[in-house]
């Protein structure tokens, strides 16, 4: 699995589980809705600062979003 869908899947999976719509975590993440929406589509990927803004209103840090994604691309080998 490319890295770009792995990191759309997790971060989709984060947001559901953690109860935010896109446009919640958009804002607490001071993102636009779009881009949250490219990112789990796979289309657009994160720069760290972003992977961190994202990760805090998620409960996580940006490390376990990583390994979670490499886990991901991992078993899909």
């Amino acid at each position: 699995m490319e890295v770009g869908l792995a990191f759309g899947k997790v971060l989709r999976r984060r947001r559901v589980e953690a109860g935010f719509t896109q446009e919640q975590l958009a804002h607490e993440a001071e993102l636009q809705r779009n881009y949250v929406s490219l990112m789990e589509r796979g289309i657009n990927q994160p720069t760290i600062t972003t992977l961190i803004k994202l990760a805090t209103p998620l409960g996580c840090t940006a490390a376990e979003i990583v390994d979670e994604v490499e886990r991901l691309v991992a078993d899909h080998r």
